[in-house]
Parts: C-alpha cells; structure tokens; sequence
C-alpha cells in the first residue's frame, strides 16, 4: 500500500504549528539604465549584452536569479508553468529596466523543453548562460511512494536537467561557448529521512555535470552544480503564514539545523552564489558541486548524553 507523500512545504506546517503555536512567450524590455532591483548600476553590469536561460523561474530561487542576472545586464529568457506569476516576474523585472522573456513550459516534457530553448534563442539571437534550476521535493518512506510520484521527482529535478543542457548545449558550441549552472542541493550530500527520490535526483544532478563539464570543457563550456541548503521560499514557508510566525520558526529553526551560520538563507543570498559562479571570476572552475547552505553539510557540534562525562579532550 502507498502511503502519502508529504511535501517539504507541509511538513514545515506541521512542525511550524508545534513550534509556535500551450506554450506562450512574453516579453519585456526597456532601457538598460536600472538594474531588475531598482537601483542604478555603474560599471559592475557583468552580463551586459550577454543572454541567460533560466528553468523554474517563476518563484524561489529561479526568480530571485532572474532578477539578479538582469541587474547585471543580461537579457534574462525564464520558464515555468504558472503563466501568471511568470508574467509578474517578467513585469517586475522591465519595471525595473531590465529586459526578459517569460516563455511558459513543463520541464519534464522534452517538446517543451526545446520550444523553450528555441524560443530564448530566437528572441535574443544567443545563448550565453543556462541556470537548469527547476525541481519539486517530496517526502515519503521509500516503500510508501509510488512509481508514478518517484518518476515525477527524478523527472522533474534529474531528468530536467538532461533535457535542459541536451538543448542548450548545441547552440553554446555554435556560439563559441557558454556557462551552465544546475541546482542541486545539499539534501544530495546530507540526506534525510523521507527523502529517497530527492536526494537520489539531487545526487544525479551532480553527476550529470561532472560528465558535461568533462565532455565539454575543451570546447569552451563550464558546467557546475550549486547546493543550496533550505532556503527561505514558498516552496518551503507554508501558505498564509503570517510574516510574524514565519520569522519566529526560521529564528528557532536556524541554530537547530545550520551549525554554521544558523540561519536559514534568502533566496537573493543563493542566486547571488549562482550569478557569481556564471560569472568570468570562476571561469576555471568546472565540474564543481559547490555548497551553499551556511555550513549545514559541514557538520554539527557533538552532542553527549545526558549525565555522562565528556571523554578527556572532547
């Protein structure tokens, strides 16, 4: 018998209330003299007339790197699925003086995938930079998840993944090279229990890219992984929580799980992480898993049993 497959997002809820208590392609351009944050940039425009690809981009992460990739100059083609948070992505961003194209596609259906691709292409004339970043997560015991929620995982965190570089490869060799830049995350180096589908996927990520930036490396492509740890996104607060008990569970959840820095990381945080791994400051690192995740995959403090004493030097 299956049993239910809870989301991070509900088992954040639960564990919060105990605490405290069809495709379509949209464009939007305009002058490049503001950055997608509003602010005025000067000279530190690292992606000016370059153009980046990014998956998942309609909320969390994707979003905030979307933003952050055009305050830098790109001209930012972004997919996902939920049309109208897209537009708004897409909107926010031209708001702000940049430039993008909101093209609504499902990762795990290959046609989608390379109309996208093609759509980005086709728009901007280029690809330069590709953020695979899309991906749900799921938790159940492995015996209880089915096979059809166990092939929505892979296919949508793992196999999204191949689809996505399987399609901008070719035009980054045309152009002369290119940089990719796929989300996995530290669940692939700490797992947890419940999380078989994910931390599989997340662990195939990270092996796909040591493959592609071997196998085109010499031709002018990097290709590297970033792990974030959770991340403070909708994919994880539970829906209509008010903004006052939210802070209360990531200031409680924080020392609990993050031995490093002991708080949980803003999506701006990690997309900052991802623009600079894009950028030409690593352009000799490839085939890289780089962590973002405030030291939670570096370890914990040790912890002794109650009543018993600490063996000399501890």
């Amino acid at each position: 018998m299956s049993g239910t497959v809870f989301s991070r997002r509900s088992t954040l809820g639960a564990a919060l209330v105990g605490a405290v208590g069809a495709t379509g392609v949209g464009t939007a351009t305009a002058p490049e003299a503001r950055a997608a944050t509003g602010r005025v940039r000067g000279s530190s425009r690292r992606f000016a007339g370059k153009v980046v690809l990014i998956t998942g981009a309609t909320s969390g992460i994707g979003r905030a790197a979307a933003k952050a990739f055009a305050a830098e100059g790109a001209r930012v083609g972004f997919c996902g699925r939920r049309q109208q948070l897209g537009r708004e992505v897409e909107r926010e961003i031209r708001d702000a003086g940049g430039d993008a194209a909101y093209i609504r596609a499902d990762v795990r259906v290959p046609e989608q995938v390379e109309a996208f691709v093609e759509g980005v292409v086709r728009r901007y004339g280029r690809l330069d930079v590709a953020f695979n970043n899309a991906g749900v997560e799921r938790s159940a015991p492995l015996h209880e998840m089915t096979v059809a929620e166990w092939d929505d995982i892979t296919g949508t965190n793992e196999r999204e993944v191949f689809l996505a570089m399987k399609y901008e490869i070719p035009h980054m060799l045309r152009g002369g090279g290119g940089v990719i830049v796929c989300t996995s995350s530290s669940g692939a180096e700490r797992a947890r229990p419940g999380h078989a589908g994910y931390a599989a996927s997340k662990r195939g990520v990270q092996g796909l890219v040591k493959a592609a930036a071997l196998d085109y490396g010499a031709r002018g492509i990097r290709v590297n992984a970033i792990l974030p740890g959770t991340t403070d996104t909708p994919l994880v607060r539970p829906p209509g929580l008010a903004d006052a008990d939210w802070e209360a569970f990531k200031k409680a959840w924080g020392p609990l799980n993050v031995a490093g820095l002991r708080r949980m990381a803003s999506a701006e945080e990690i997309a900052a992480a991802v623009v600079g791994l894009a950028s030409e400051e690593f352009r000799h690192q490839t085939g890289a898993s780089v962590a973002v995740d405030g030291g939670a995959t570096a370890g914990a403090a040790m912890v002794w049993p109650a009543g018993f004493p600490a063996p000399p030097g501890a």
